[in-house]
């Protein structure tokens, strides 16, 4: 039995505008600004009462105003909260109420450099408008979707990239225009399957397939949702990035969301704090910049996905943490115990505590991450953007350039478009080429989605169960999912983890045509169903 706090009529009525319940001990709270919600946790760890009672006593102006009805008015006493907010967070230091709120906030236009930049933070939930559903042969205003790198504006090579752009956003057309009516042809309709199924199955595959000749300057739309901690950490770094559009987007950021939670942002552009902050990041990424300027290095021919290191112990070591919870002992001990016995029953233990997993969304415990993995990978730029998005993995990526090769899918060569994408190749090279002048950093920009670019994931067992079984799904990206299955494989055969990588049993190593055809089936059968 919970214990019923006692509310006057009068204050159930002011409860109700601002709760979900006000007889249970867990509760939703509505229609409250974020600093309200903020500045009340906040206070609520320092305070024996509970939270309702809290909000009634302190964060609640009684105002008795008659209205044309004759009711008493209750009106937010937010002014209090912004102080009580400011006390915590600036005198005492307590960063974690800045985790307390958060907001909504769109970020459109973006080039598909700038979206790998705002979806750098771990805390936070992102949604990217997709290169599979959305056509890019469509102009906004009177050009292509693309953005100008401010460096360039006004200048000689403003007009030159253009001219560049709209070139290659028209082979992009072109190979739409190719490849729908090819895939058509490749597998025609069956009577079984809708209009809309088919036609999204055969888009997609479009999509997938004529992406690569689109540049890194392609805009999306990015959503976001983050606490005003994370949205601090962002706006700090962003801002002394190297490239004009993410400082820009920075300030654009900074100014929306101080109408939404400003309290949450104030220390953002103070001297000592957010300004000394983001002259700390600026320093390092100039020495390290300057460092690796006389990094001089042989590279060597590696495999496009490399497993460079691992724990040599993991499935022990997952063993012992398995068990750890269900123990009064170290995991020091449990190790030593562990040691004594047979392959076969640390296999036994781990299967055990995986158990039996009816789909991939069925997760393993904790203990699978005691152990990680680190992939140093080569792919093409699209299928790293969508690799870069799982947050729950330390991943670290180069600067795009032309170096590293480019892919030509073979539906491109069956459907005769090959010279175009050879065009559009040299039409990025020598753009590439042209904007170097301005750095490395703008110099991204042409750089095609099918160019390849190098980087780093370092994740544990659990984020690689997670990632591995998602990426490999047979309405995957056929490229991202090569990846995936390289990686899983590796964790079988070179870290010698057999049984943690079998437990991964929804990866999938299949080959599929038309592989959004399953999805779409789905979809359509949902829609039905309403």
């Amino acid at each position: 039995m919970f214990y019923q706090e006692e509310f006057s009529k009068e204050e159930q009525v002011i409860l109700d505008k601002y709760f979900s319940n006000i007889d249970k001990p867990v509760f939703a709270l509505i229609n409250l600004p974020e600093v309200v919600k903020g500045a009340l946790f906040a206070r609520y760890s320092r305070s024996p009462k509970s939270l309702r009672r809290l909000f009634l006593d302190e964060f609640l102006l009684h105002i008795e105003k008659k209205e044309s009805n004759g009711k008493e008015e209750s009106l937010l006493d937010v002014s209090r909260a912004e102080k009580l907010y400011d006390r915590v967070f600036n005198e005492y230091g307590d960063d974690s109420v800045a985790q307390l709120g958060g907001a909504h906030i769109a970020c459109e236009q973006s080039s598909n450099i700038l979206t790998k930049i705002l979806e750098w933070s771990r805390l936070a939930s992102y949604l990217e408008q997709s290169t599979r559903y959305i056509f890019y042969d469509q102009k906004l205003g009177d050009r292509y979707r693309y953005t100008i790198p401010s460096e360039i504006l006004n200048s000689p090579d403003e007009a030159v990239y253009l001219n560049g752009m709209e070139e290659l956003f028209g082979i992009y057309k072109k190979s739409l225009g190719e490849l729908i009516p090819y895939f058509q042809k490749l597998f025609p309709k069956k009577s079984s399957d809708s209009n809309f199924v088919y036609n999204s199955t055969i888009r997609a595959q479009a999509c997938d397939v004529a992406r690569g000749v689109l540049p890194a300057s392609t805009i999306s739309n990015v959503g976001i949702f983050a606490t005003g901690q994370s949205y601090e950490l962002m706006i700090m770094r962003m801002r002394i990035h190297p490239l004009q559009e993410v400082r820009d987007c920075a300030e654009m950021m900074l100014t929306e969301l101080r109408k939404i939670i400003p309290s949450f942002l104030k220390r953002v552009d103070v001297p000592e704090r957010g300004l000394k902050w983001s002259s700390y990041f600026e320093d390092n990424y100039k020495n390290m910049k300057n460092i690796s300027n006389n990094i001089q290095s042989s590279d060597k021919k590696i495999m496009d996905v490399e497993l460079i290191d691992w724990d040599e112990d993991a499935e022990l070591k997952v063993a012992a943490a398995s068990l750890y919870p269900y123990t009064s002992y170290s995991e020091n001990s449990i190790l030593e115990f562990l040691k004594k016995m047979s392959k076969e029953e640390i296999e036994n233990i781990l299967r055990n505590y995986v158990g039996k997993r009816e789909n991939r969304r069925h997760k393993p415990g904790r203990g699978m991450e005691r152990v990680f993995y680190k992939f140093d990978i080569k792919s093409d730029f699209a299928s790293f953007r969508d690799l870069q998005r799982h947050r729950l993995m330390t991943i670290d990526w180069q600067l795009l350039n032309p170096n590293l090769g480019f892919e030509i899918p073979k539906e491109i060569i069956e459907t005769n478009l090959k010279s175009d994408w050879n065009k559009a190749e040299k039409i990025s090279d020598q753009l590439f080429s042209l904007l170097s002048s301005y750095g490395p950093e703008v110099a991204q920009y042409p750089v095609l989605f099918g160019h390849n670019i190098r980087y780093t994931i370092q994740l544990n067992a659990r984020a690689a169960f997670h990632l591995l079984e998602l990426r490999t799904t047979r309405q995957g990206h056929p490229n991202y999912r090569v990846v995936c299955q390289e990686m899983h494989k590796l964790i079988k055969e070179k870290a010698g983890h057999r049984v943690i990588a079998d437990l991964m049993n929804f990866v999938d190593h299949n080959d599929y045509n038309l592989a959004r055809l399953e999805s779409s089936r789905n979809t359509d059968k949902k829609r039905n169903q309403k």
